[in-house]
């Protein structure tokens, strides 16, 4: 199974070569927004999930495509890859291309962890509650992480690391009221990122009970933060480069034939989970494909 895949559009980075280190929903949360879906293995125990020197031949043979950023993400949260640091030095090493990492910051109160990252150009972590309750509530993190231990570990870690550092900040109906995005806001005050972005539902959920925050709300919500943060969540987003229009054509008329889900998809065409959930997130904001859930899994069929 590759462990590279891409380069994808990115509305945030540009041309995205993917590296996807963690197994399929291994993580130390069970985010009810999560566009995934439902945690399978919640741990904080690191490991060397797939070899070092797999993924970095793979990153190396894909380097020809001039992508504008390497991003470390992927399927479960890559600071439980026990090499991260190797594998970003490494990167490092064969390109001049910006290494970003998109963690949900869950693991960086582990000082081990915190210095794998710092030869990174960009860290992206995430900031979804303000207080223990909302923490468990939203994030359901694993039975080791209580909310101090995760804030004290991002004030930590933009403590010593020198590189960008945004903060996203994901927003669901329950939680975007003034008074608790106020309290987040002096959370993003207190870790003090270089960008807070304003992020919500685009693709289905986790939970069905998770619902998006409407372009106007989170507009006004992003004004309480000093400097007021950054709206990303963009559910319009079309990608219109050349390359990816075949597969997004194959998807859809894959869909038009029965109904798939993410899995389906990636095994029947070849691709990499990852792209595809971009490709039917495009579709979905096009109206030209709906989804429904059948027990843990989400069906995609073609409207028309």
């Amino acid at each position: 199974m590759s462990h590279v895949f891409g380069p994808v559009p990115s509305r945030r980075l540009g041309r995205s070569l993917g590296v996807d280190v963690v197994p399929f929903k291994t993580c130390p949360y069970d985010c009810i927004y999560c566009q995934l879906g439902r945690t399978t293995r919640k741990t904080v125990e690191r490991a060397e999930w797939v070899p070092l020197e797999e993924v970095v031949a793979e990153v190396e043979a894909k380097l020809a495509t001039k992508p504008d950023v390497i991003t470390l993400s992927g399927s479960g949260e890559p600071t439980l890859y026990s090499r991260l640091g190797e594998l970003i030095g490494r990167i490092k090493s064969m390109t001049e291309t910006p290494v970003v990492v998109l963690t949900n910051g869950a693991l960086l109160w582990q000082p081990e962890v915190r210095g794998e990252l710092l030869a990174a150009d960009l860290v992206v972590p995430s900031l979804d509650a303000a207080d223990e309750e909302t923490f468990r509530a939203v994030n359901r993190p694993h039975e080791d992480i209580s909310f101090e231990k995760m804030l004290t570990g991002l004030v930590a870690f933009r403590k010593e690391f020198t590189g960008d550092f945004w903060l996203e900040v994901f927003l669901v109906k329950e939680t975007a009221t003034e008074a608790h995005v106020s309290k987040l806001a002096r959370c993003a005050e207190e870790i003090g990122p270089d960008r807070v972005q304003l992020n919500t539902l685009t693709r289905p959920p986790a939970e069905d009970f998770a619902e998006a925050v409407s372009p106007e709300r989170l507009a006004k919500l992003a004004r309480l933060f000093r400097p007021p943060a950054e709206v990303i969540a963009d559910v319009h987003h079309v990608h219109e480069r050349a390359e990816f229009a075949a597969s997004r054509d194959e998807i859809l008329e894959m869909l038009r034939r029965r109904p798939c889900s993410v899995e389906d998809i990636a095994r029947g065409l070849g691709l990499h989970r990852n792209e595809v959930v971009k490709f039917v997130e495009d579709l979905a904001a096009e109206g030209l494909i709906t989804s429904s859930r059948v027990g843990d899994i989400l069906y995609y069929k073609a409207e028309r």
